[in-house]
Order: C-alpha cells, then structure tokens, then sequence
C-alpha cells in the first residue's frame, strides 16, 4: 500500500513526501503490528486504499491513492466501519481536504485535537 501511495501521481504535486526511509519505517512497524491498511483490489490489482498507524483507539491516516474512480473512497467507508466496531474513537486525517470532508471528516484545531487525545489518553 505505501508503495502504491509513493508512486501515484497527484495533481498539483511534484513527487511525494514518502521517501525510501519512511517505506522501511512503515513496513517494520506493520510487521510490528501498528501500521495497517485498507486495500481496494479489481482482481489481481491495487486500485485504491490507505494505510496509517493505529495507537490505543485513535487511527492515523498517512496517505491514500486511487487508480479508479472512488476506489479509495470505498476502502475508507469499509474500513472506517471496522475501526469503528474495534472501538477506534478517532481517526486522524492529518490534513483537512474537501474530499476528506465528502467522506465525513470534520475540522479541528490543534488544541482541540490535543485535548481530545489527552482525553483518550490521560
């Protein structure tokens, strides 16, 4: 999935942010059982999804991709619905986007955020 992530192109972006380091950093902490993924396949191949890093119940999104219309959509809405029956209580986009927002995501400061992570996680 992060390699997946690493080579989609995104309009309006020149490369990526996700260097050779933070792949082998994701990868050894899914092995450890941190980082997880939510994965849209058409057969044999990846067309959408999105990994992150799960801490206590709060889910931190890294990135997401989508070679088909919506395949990354689809694997959001899914997986939310596991995280929200593992009772995951927030999920962490990191960067607030109009297409985040198509998917339910809503705004919150830093401070709220912080506060709401304190409370989580005392």
């Amino acid at each position: 999935m992060i390699r997946a992530c690493k080579q989609t192109h995104r309009v309006g972006q020149d490369g990526t942010w996700i260097t050779d380091e933070m792949e082998q950093a994701y990868s050894k902490l899914h092995q450890l059982g941190h980082a997880e993924s939510a994965e849209c396949w058409r057969g044999d191949t990846l067309v959408g999804g999105l990994y992150g890093v799960r801490v206590g119940n709060v889910f931190c999104g890294e990135s997401m991709f989508s070679l088909e219309s919506n395949a990354s959509k689809f694997a959001f809405i899914q997986f939310v619905q596991v995280l929200k029956a593992e009772g995951i209580k927030l999920i962490d986009c990191q960067v607030y986007t109009p297409h985040l927002e198509s998917l339910g995501a809503c705004y919150m400061s830093r401070d709220e955020f912080v506060q709401y992570l304190n409370v989580l996680h005392p």
